[in-house]
């Protein structure tokens, strides 16, 4: 799977992509990843890539020119459907099912918005979805874009070393994980339940699978109320 990364600030995703499961994905080759530098689709020399609203107001707004030349950049070494992704407050959820689709998808085109925006011709003709990552305000698009990366780039098939794993954390069956102990059984007079020690598969399973709707329906009871999880 690939993605390509439009931002202005290549230099901030350095670090995340050369640690853990990020890198042995990028290694294997399993995941491509891409920095595609906004301002090198510019054509004055300021390099600009922002302007002032028409109609008057604060901020500055990405222009659509440099936004559509970088995204059809991408495009041209593409063979298949490319899914073009603004990072936006206005945007979908981010959600687990989605990060389960993405990691279907060839190809995708984050794009890594900043100061008050994008023209709106942007949205309207280019991008093909918008995606949020909540309901709180960023500096700009880079972090979510991190985030859609590493959720995704943990689903994609050799990306974890069992895919056991995957299958039974948070989100993905629905709801919340259950606890998780380890050595030793018993820390400053806190013990470990018991039935974890029994050696008693089925035993545990059904233990795991009580605390895992405990807990959610007292932690995140609208996930319940989704009606995701079919029991």
């Amino acid at each position: 799977m690939r993605f390509d990364i439009v931002t202005i600030f290549p230099e901030a995703f350095a670090g995340i992509l050369e640690c853990g499961i990020l890198r042995r994905a990028r290694q294997s080759g399993i995941l491509e990843v891409r920095m595609v530098n906004l301002r090198d689709f510019t054509r004055d020399r300021h390099r600009s890539v922002d302007d002032r609203p028409f109609g008057g107001g604060e901020g500055m707004v990405f222009k659509p020119g440099p936004v559509f030349a970088a995204v059809e950049h991408c495009r041209v070494s593409s063979q298949g459907h490319v899914e073009v992704v603004l990072l936006s407050p206005q945007g979908v959820a981010w959600r687990q099912e989605l990060a389960e689709e993405f990691a279907a998808l060839p190809h995708v085109v984050l794009i890594c918005g900043r100061y008050e925006g994008v023209d709106q011709r942007v949205v309207d003709h280019l991008v093909t979805r918008e995606v949020s990552v909540g309901d709180f305000v960023l500096t700009g698009g880079e972090i979510p874009a991190m985030a859609v990366i590493d959720s995704v780039a943990r689903l994609l098939p050799g990306a974890l070393g069992k895919d056991e794993s995957r299958r039974n954390e948070s989100f993905t069956s629905g709801l919340l994980d259950y606890p998780q102990y380890t050595r030793p059984a018993e820390f400053r007079g806190m013990a470990v339940p018991e039935v974890l020690l029994s050696g008693d598969h089925a035993r545990i399973a059904e233990w795991r699978r009580q605390q895992a709707l405990e807990r959610t329906a007292r932690k995140r009871p609208e996930l319940l109320e989704r009606g995701r999880y079919k029991g």
